[in-house]
């Protein structure tokens, strides 16, 4: 139920203090013409209404969460407590630099941090967000290409298998998006590659490990191609926590990267709060990074600006405190936990794979990275039961649907990253559920179009909500 339906007359609390400054009568224009539709509720009821939302909430926190290629891992604690400092939180971005020393050296050991990870020689922390980050890496190769009067350069090759917000920032950078498809390993179809890199061509964007959960074993070649061809390599970080410490996309042959902070160096992601989505670049793309960019100068910290930046892309300098958390977990994990959390996440995956694929066929044979791929086409086939319904029968276990429909280059694929912080035990107990559903599957196919059956909302009509969706609140609705 919502607040307005909870609502009693006569019911309310006392929030504001009295009116202490001189009243100021508003024009009428600017005056509402009706009374406010607001619920009436005690502060005891307003407590317990989202206390009660938020106990229906299903997050990291509560429950086992392997949305693949979006690696929800556990954020810990001592990361939130940092951010939490005055130091960090009453800060104005206009203060006098002298005041916010220690908030620049954050934002500048970020950045030597990742840039150490990454292969990369500078970074702005400046996107707010992972497909920001794509916009404005793929301004730096737009940029780039026309400081040299390249102008003919406005085609990007996508993979098939790519995100699918890669060829929506390429086409919102104004490039013409030109779709490379996998070859029978799920990789990328090197022959295709050749044959579209040319003189048109601006970039390619890729990840590493790729979408379906594989290391493609010609990254080198690859990146050489479209380097030759006169393009750059653009790395979509979203995977980068599969390889962390272990190999940089740097030495694969890329020249800018964005990261994914609220993935890959374990701040809140999605609703858990703000993201923050990093560009890093190789030396001869620094001067088209946004300005501002943190830097010393005679032992103080200060902004340096150039004069052939694409500008800002955001107000101030990102979402700072998310930076604050990053640089938490690297400087708790340092040197040796990185590529360990890596290697982990990498052996749980590998784990449940192994402990499943006897049942769900995988898309691709052999060893996955961080994540893999299921496809549920015989199932469908046989039995009627699709991933959507495998998806909705985990609600019912206390798990988190994996990814649906993607890649889509898979049929009725289920798409599963369990990350490096789940235990053996949590696998196991996740590995038990897939298999008791794929039983029921079998003998009592009918019973899963049901699924779920245990959770607050059952199985919603997903085709009215997406067309006619009700966004908000209206007294009719009662």
């Amino acid at each position: 139920m919502t607040l307005f339906e909870k609502s009693q007359p006569g019911c309310g609390n006392q929030l504001l203090a009295s009116l202490d400054v001189p009243t100021v009568e508003l024009e009428s224009a600017f005056v509402r013409q009706s009374e406010w539709t607001l619920p009436a509720m005690a502060e005891a009821d307003l407590s317990r209404h989202y206390t009660e939302l938020a106990e229906k909430t299903h997050g990291v926190n509560n429950g086992f969460y392997p949305l693949g290629s979006c690696t929800m891992k556990y954020n810990p604690k001592i990361n939130e407590a940092l951010a939490a400092l005055p130091g960090f939180t009453e800060i104005h971005p206009l203060q006098p630099l002298e005041s916010v020393q220690g908030c620049l050296e954050v934002l500048y050991k970020a950045e030597q941090a990742l840039c150490e990870i990454t292969g990369m020689d500078a970074m702005s922390f400046q996107p707010a967000a992972g497909a920001h980050g794509e916009f404005t890496g793929l301004l730096l190769i737009k940029a780039y290409h026309q400081s040299r009067q390249d102008h003919k350069r406005t085609k990007i090759l996508v993979p098939d298998s790519a995100h699918g917000t890669n060829p929506a920032s390429a086409s919102m950078a104004g490039f013409t998006i030109v779709n490379i498809p996998s070859n029978d390993e799920g990789c990328v179809d090197l022959e295709a590659l050749r044959a579209a890199a040319d003189e048109e061509t601006a970039g390619l964007m890729l990840t590493n490990p790729n979408t379906v959960g594989l290391f493609d074993r010609n990254i080198l070649e690859i990146t050489k191609i479209v380097h030759e061809a006169g393009g750059l390599n653009y790395y979509d970080g979203a995977n980068l926590n599969a390889i962390m410490g272990i190999v940089r996309p740097g030495e694969m042959g890329f020249d800018v990267i964005h990261l994914n902070l609220h993935k890959t160096f374990s701040t809140p992601h999605g609703g858990g709060g703000p993201g923050s989505g990093p560009v890093g670049c190789k030396d001869f793309l620094i001067p088209f990074l946004p300005n501002p960019h943190a830097v010393v100068l005679e032992e103080e910290y200060s902004w340096e600006e150039s004069l052939h930046s694409i500008g800002r892309v955001r107000a101030f300098y990102g979402n700072f405190l998310v930076v604050v958390k990053a640089l938490a977990y690297i400087l708790t994990l340092g040197k040796e936990g990185i590529p360990e959390a890596a290697a982990n996440a990498v052996l749980n995956a590998n784990y449940m794979l192994t402990k499943l694929k006897d049942l769900y066929p995988p898309a691709y044979d052999g060893l996955c990275m961080h994540e893999f791929v299921l496809s549920l086409e015989k199932l469908k086939k046989e039995k009627g039961v699709s991933a959507m319904d495998i998806a909705k029968s985990l609600l019912d276990y206390g798990i988190h649907p994996p990814t649906m429909y993607f890649p889509l280059i898979v049929p009725e694929a289920l798409m599963v990253e369990p990350t490096e912080t789940e235990s053996k035990q949590t696998l196991d107990e996740a590995v038990e559920a897939f298999r008791t559903i794929y039983a029921t599957a079998i003998s009592e196919p009918e019973q899963l179009h049901a699924a779920p059956q245990s959770t607050v909302i059952g199985r919603p009509d997903e085709v009215q909500a997406a067309r006619s969706p009700i966004v908000r609140w209206r007294p009719e609705h009662q």
